[in-house]
């Protein structure tokens, strides 16, 4: 089977289980999502969506939250992970935003990745979630799935999956692509135990082509 045909029948299958894919982090606005996003590195959406609206709620906009300390920002959010650093990302962030921005999240990719704790993958959630663009955020569920597959080849790095996949899928579905993978990685193909009995890629996927009969 070639690639294309690999990517024509992975986007096929998801488009018939799952047309409306979307982000499980709760947001209002561009703001809340880099916030959530931010939180969400090493985390749980379900965790990060039961800390943000306290947050939220104390902090809604670049404005007021560049005028909190990480100390109180911490209070907030120390039952996340790593929150000690997310906290001076936040407020770097949020300063940055204010002075820079004008209290407004940029749509580009680039200059998302001048606020501090946006990285790539950050840059790209929001860009593509928010903002629709053609930009394939990689996280460890869209890298494990798309090697599952077959999507990818000799695929080491986040950015080798992430310029495999932008070739190869539509620009008006990457965004919808992002979720796709994540969401199967998330409660199919698990890292641990992939639920393959469960999954309607078996016909193609090289990855139950070559573990079916240990599963």
């Amino acid at each position: 089977m070639t690639t294309k045909e690999r990517f024509r029948l992975t986007i096929e299958y998801f488009l018939t289980i799952r047309p409306e894919a979307e982000t499980e982090l709760v947001y209002h606005d561009p703001f809340e999502l880099i916030v959530a996003t931010i939180l969400s590195a090493q985390c749980t959406d379900k965790r990060v969506n039961m800390l943000t609206p306290a947050l939220l709620k104390k902090y809604p906009d670049a404005a007021s939250m560049s005028k909190a300390s990480p100390e109180e920002i911490y209070e907030f959010i120390k039952s996340c992970t790593y929150p000690n650093n997310k906290a001076k990302h936040l407020t770097g962030m949020a300063k940055v935003l204010a002075e820079e921005f004008g209290g407004v999240v940029p749509s580009d990719p680039e200059l998302l990745q001048h606020l501090p704790g946006v990285g790539r993958k950050t840059a790209n959630v929001v860009a593509s979630v928010v903002f629709k663009k053609p930009v394939m955020a990689v996280d460890t569920h869209v890298f494990r799935v798309s090697n599952r597959i077959g999507l990818v080849r000799n695929a080491k790095t986040p950015i080798s999956v992430e310029e495999q996949l932008s070739s190869n899928i539509p620009p008006e579905l990457i965004h919808k692509a992002h979720h796709w993978l994540i969401l199967h990685g998330r409660y199919i193909c698990k890292a641990r135990k992939p639920l393959c009995s469960q999954c309607g890629l078996n016909d193609f996927c090289k990855y139950y082509k070559e573990n079916a009969k240990k599963i």
